[in-house]
């Protein structure tokens, strides 16, 4: 382990990743970078400084990377409408490359030999940091304390804790049943109750959203106002990205929007069930919709919905540096260049629904849409033609006695 004289940690400041910058000096007899994001997960992480600090690292990174978050990793992905597994927003998957970017990005700054992260040797995060890593920099080693150390119960932690000094603030207190995870998109929960999936999810673990029963009794109408497929203004003010899904956040969250509890299969090979609290991605998902369904040709429309769910499992099993989630990439954002205009979503007791759509770029024609006089706008006698065209294979295979049922 001499081989490694200095690491960057991915550091929270919490139980975990305290032990693991004590663990990595004693370990590997190195020096411990640390790095700090802010993504937006509702806490401070300014007193991860202080931490950092009295476990006697030289060399502390605290970054306010909201902005780049959502402009960077969630509105390309939101383009693609994307959703894995029929439900998932991928709220955790689309944060990690971000993190795993900026460990090899200060790795390289500082002359670091090595990263290291919390991640246990059970989950998806593991893959998604160390495929990230290796990707922008093939070379690098990767320190997975959860898949190296003893330390395999919250117990053997604190123990650590007390035997090396490690200021923990929360280790007298009650410690949450969930494991939770949280970014400017999402919110997620596991285990505790939630391991068995018959159980339903208390009312007291949902942190970002009223339950849809005690949701206003009134409905909040908002108008987005798209531009090639990305969210610039609400209610015709001009937000930066991350100041929209803030916004949206807080909007849907008051109206009891964006609860999820699903069993998904990780990349690892098992089943887990996890509950999400995604408020302004789901209002964001429906949104983009509705101004796509004016805006893109059917076919185009039809083969990017195709597209999307490996664009999706791209992404959740880690490879959002990869080639194929470029090449998707660029053939979503082709899509992307006529989708602007307003939707009006009307927010209302856990629904987020559309109200209305306009935009410049619309390919509906209510001269010929309409079940009034078009005008001669459309020639209703050459459906007939197209029918029987459409129908001749039918027709061919019927005359053959070809079983229909």
């Amino acid at each position: 382990m001499s081989d490694v004289k200095k690491v960057v940690l991915a550091y929270s400041g919490g139980l975990d990743t305290s032990v693991i910058v004590k663990w990595l000096q004693e370990s590997y007899d190195c020096e411990v970078v640390t790095f700090t994001a802010d993504i937006g997960q509702g806490e401070e992480v300014e007193p991860a400084r202080a931490k950092a600090e009295a476990l006697g690292v030289k060399e502390i990174h605290i970054e306010d990377l909201r902005e780049e978050f959502v402009r960077d990793y969630v509105y390309p992905m939101f383009r693609a409408n994307t959703i894995y597994e029929g439900e998932y927003l991928l709220g955790t998957s689309i944060a990690r490359p971000l993190i795993a970017r900026r460990l090899i990005e200060i790795a390289n700054q500082t002359g670091a030999d090595a990263i290291s992260h919390g991640a246990t040797g059970k989950g998806n995060d593991q893959v998604r940091f160390e495929l990230g890593a290796y990707a922008l920099k093939p070379g690098v080693k990767v320190i997975a304390p959860w898949r190296e150390w003893d330390l395999t119960s919250r117990e053997k932690l604190m123990a650590y804790c007390q035997q090396h000094d490690i200021p923990v603030d929360f280790s007298s207190k009650k410690k949450s049943p969930y494991s939770m995870d949280a970014n400017l998109l999402h919110i997620s929960y596991e285990g505790g109750i939630l391991e068995d999936p018959w159980a339903e999810a208390e009312e007291e673990m949902w942190r970002w959203s009223v339950s849809p029963e005690v949701a206003p009794d009134t409905p909040t109408y908002i108008e987005l106002t798209y531009e090639k497929g990305d969210i610039v203004a609400i209610d015709g003010v001009p937000m930066r990205p991350h100041e929209v899904l803030e916004k949206l956040n807080k909007l849907g969250g008051d109206n009891g929007i964006g609860r999820l509890d699903i069993v998904e299969n990780r990349y690892v090979g098992m089943k887990s069930r996890g509950c999400y609290e995604t408020p302004g991605g789901t209002i964001m998902l429906r949104a983009h919709r509705a101004i796509e369904s004016l805006t893109l040709d059917r076919e185009e429309a039809h083969l990017k919905d195709e597209l999307m769910p490996k664009y999706a499992e791209v992404i959740y099993n880690g490879y959002w540096w990869s080639p194929e989630r470029r090449m998707l990439q660029a053939a979503i954002d082709e899509t992307q260049k006529n989708v602007s205009g307003v939707v009006r979503m009307k927010l209302y007791k856990g629904s987020a629904t559309v109200a209305g759509r306009r935009s410049d770029q619309s390919l509906f024609d209510e001269s010929i849409a309409t079940f009034e006089d078009d005008a001669g706008a459309y020639d209703q006698k050459d459906a007939e033609g197209f029918i029987k065209l459409n129908a001749l294979r039918l027709r061919i295979a019927a005359g053959k006695g070809r079983k229909q049922d």
